[in-house]
């Protein structure tokens, strides 16, 4: 009798952990299940000459001045959307998804650097025939869009840092998504090559956002879906062991080399990449303006698309503008905070 008590006892465990492991091993998704759901609209593949195929959307006003948006580091061109309704009416917007993100997925030769990035993107425009152009990017898309303009400066008409990764900065432990944080550990993050719990995913998107009646079901399911895209989870791997051998300090010093007039734009409540980088992004770039929006996160496009759009309108309509029309400076201890080493999350 106790043999048989044992026996089923144990089998209701092991039914127990086959549940929990069922429930939180994810296997990666082929793109043609996810692009009914997340390719609608303008969305078009491009091949490109590495044979790259990109996911891409050219809108807005065809016959406009050319806008470029880089998304960030696990998002996709879906978080330019408020932009895109904003400004459509005046330009021809031109978002991507880029290399290891969102329907674009993996790319030949695994190139998720920084540096990949920007090529990717030069590679997008030289296959769209577009060869003048503003450019904007958010987070990890910010240090592409920077990397960009030093590389081809004669491309490049003025350039927009929202949020951007680029300015070694110091970061309270306690914001960093743990997603980023797994990601940055090589034994761990294999194993998230498999396992991958949806509620990781939502806490990681609601650490960018201040309110959060922003951070929709919709929103969490996209994220998680997309990060699921064939993949996607080793292209993160890959870019964060490759970011955590990268020199910051290096490429920040290179930033007064930007000639072209510079908006930064940045969410004053910004935990991930904080708003003393801001500053910093501005001392280093004398000529650029900023737009510090009050009780905002880190994708002030997506949180306070409105009040962020105008700002660019003003500052691409105007040129070196002064951006007065919504955002307000930072307090005095946010320019102070201390510059340090980054961590590895954008």
């Amino acid at each position: 009798m106790v043999k048989r008590i044992l026996a089923g006892t144990a089998t209701l465990v092991l039914l127990a952990l086959a549940v929990i492991v069922i429930s939180v091993v994810q296997f990666d998704l082929p793109r043609e299940k996810l692009v009914g759901k997340y390719a609608g609209g303008a969305s078009q593949f491009v091949t490109l000459p590495s044979s790259a195929s990109a996911h891409v959307r050219d809108e807005g006003n065809p016959g406009g001045p050319v806008l470029v948006l880089v998304h960030g580091s696990n998002a996709s061109l879906h978080t330019w959307e408020p932009w895109v309704a904003e400004l459509g009416d005046t330009y021809r917007i031109i978002s991507m998804d880029l290399p290891g993100h969102g329907l674009t997925g993996r790319v030949p030769g695994d190139n998720y650097t920084r540096d990949g990035m920007a090529s990717f993107v030069h590679e997008l425009m030289g296959t769209l025939h577009v060869e003048r152009f503003a450019i904007a990017g958010n987070s990890m898309g910010g240090g592409v869009a920077a990397l960009y303009t030093l590389e081809h400066p004669d491309q490049v008409s003025a350039l927009i840092l929202v949020d951007a990764a680029g300015i070694p900065v110091k970061r309270d432990d306690d914001d960093v998504p743990l997603a980023f944080k797994i990601a940055g550990m090589p034994v761990i993050s294999k194993v998230m090559r498999y396992v991958l719990p949806r509620s990781l995913v939502e806490e990681g998107v609601r650490k960018v956002f201040v309110d959060q009646s922003k951070v929709t079901d919709e929103m969490v399911s996209r994220y998680f879906d997309l990060s699921l895209h064939e993949g996607n989870r080793e292209a993160t791997r890959m870019r964060f062991a490759n970011n955590a051998s990268r020199d910051e300090e290096a490429f920040a010093a290179r930033l007064g080399e930007i000639g072209v007039q510079v908006l930064v734009i940045w969410g004053d409540k910004d935990g991930l990449i904080p708003v003393s980088a801001a500053y910093a992004f501005k001392e280093r770039i004398p000529q650029a303006e900023l737009a510090i929006f009050e009780n905002a996160g880190h994708v002030p496009m997506e949180e306070v698309p409105a009040e962020s759009a105008a700002a660019v309108r003003t500052f691409l309509s105007k040129g070196q503008a002064e951006v007065a029309a919504g955002p307000s400076e930072a307090p005095q201890e946010a320019r102070d905070a201390p510059l340090l080493e980054s961590t590895t999350a954008e």
